[in-house]
């Protein structure tokens, strides 16, 4: 057995920069009639776009919410604030960790019964929120990204600032980590996978470095990944973010099925909404924000026939009505607070009332 090559070190943690020219829009800047926290919530965590998110959903009395991912939680305590005194957050994670910060804010005296706390998925969104009868509802929100304890915790895997097992999971007790599919795959699956989740150029020499390195000794460490993936696009030369960052990004994807959990989630948001309910998405990378930019585009469209149909004939009656024409960025100032938030984007959408006429074909529009 021939030792392995020593390859640099350069594990830093990646961010990434928003498009340049990125504008909000008017219409979701409005006065809420609660104070929102601005700064880390008391549970440590920094929300992405939180003023923005709650000027979306508009948050009233009596209401009643879903955050399809607790995560540290920022977002449905702001929820809960804006939605006082009896305004209802359904609050949704797969992963145990932020189960257990989650029961750590539902101590607060104003917050106790108005908290309902479920470990699931948010693809299972609209099943969940059938069962404990909060539906329907008024608002929903989908934050995409990982919070800052998943980021910072070296056991969990996703970064590879620090050495950590290569889980990604999660909820780190269903289904195989990522180790499974880098030591498992074969050389064209697994470059095929980097490629398709990661969108990374150098997927096939990558995926050769991982079979050709795992072939001595089984691959089960974030920082000796990253090493192999720097070593074989050949380190970071000038590169504004890690080597690794497109190829970690594929393989959560791919460990966690996100992108099929996505689109459930959207479905069934269309399912538990009330007519006038607002559907807000916060994504991070291309990949995500295309399956929501395109299912708000479908939904709120009147016709969805091939254009060189002359006439309607796919019945289809829009469910959604935009409410961002353009994706809403964080604003300078919040980059600079929060380096995290680059690359976030929201989309928003408002529930239009069930057509009662039932579909009818015709003439396009």
């Amino acid at each position: 057995m021939r030792p392995l090559a020593k390859v640099p070190r350069c594990i830093l943690q990646s961010t990434n920069r928003a498009p340049p020219g990125a504008r909000r829009l008017p219409r979701i800047v409005t006065t809420v009639s609660a104070p929102i926290a601005h700064s880390t919530t008391t549970l440590g965590h920094r929300p992405v776009l939180l003023d923005d998110v709650v000027a979306a959903l508009h948050p009233r009395p009596g209401g009643r919410y879903l955050d399809g991912t607790f995560g540290g939680g920022g977002h449905t305590h702001a929820l809960l604030q804006a939605s006082a005194p009896d305004g209802i957050v359904l609050a949704l994670d797969a992963d145990p960790a932020a189960m257990a910060r989650a029961s750590a804010l539902r101590q607060l005296q104003d917050i106790r019964e108005r908290l309902i706390l479920v470990r699931a998925n948010f693809s299972d969104l609209s099943v969940v929120a059938g069962a404990h009868q909060v539906a329907p509802l008024d608002g929903i929100l989908l934050d995409l990204g990982l919070s800052s304890f998943q980021l910072d915790e070296p056991g969990r895997g996703f970064a590879f600032r620090h050495e950590g097992p290569l889980d990604m999971r999660f909820d780190p007790e269903q289904g195989a980590p990522a180790s499974a599919l880098v030591n498992s795959l074969p050389e064209r699956e697994l470059a095929d996978l980097i490629w398709r989740y990661g969108e990374e150029p150098g997927s096939r020499r990558i995926a050769r470095a991982i079979v050709r390195e795992r072939d001595q000794t089984p691959i089960a460490t974030t920082t000796r990944l990253a090493e192999i993936v720097s070593c074989a696009l050949g380190g970071r030369r000038g590169r504004e973010t890690h080597p690794a960052t497109r190829t970690f990004q594929a393989l959560r994807i791919a460990t966690n099925e996100e992108l099929a959990a996505l689109e459930s989630a959207l479905a069934g948001a269309l399912d538990v909404l009330a007519p006038g309910g607002r559907l807000a998405v916060i994504a991070f990378h291309s990949l995500e924000d295309r399956i929501v930019k395109r299912f708000i585009e479908r939904e709120s469209a009147e016709c969805v026939c091939p254009p060189e149909l002359p006439v309607c004939v796919c019945d289809h009656r829009p469910r959604l009505q935009k409410v961002t024409r353009r994706a809403v960025r964080p604003n300078a100032a919040e980059m600079e607070t929060n380096p995290r938030a680059r690359s976030a984007v929201l989309r928003v959408a408002e529930r239009l009332p069930d057509d009662p006429g039932g579909p009818t074909t015709g003439a396009r529009s």
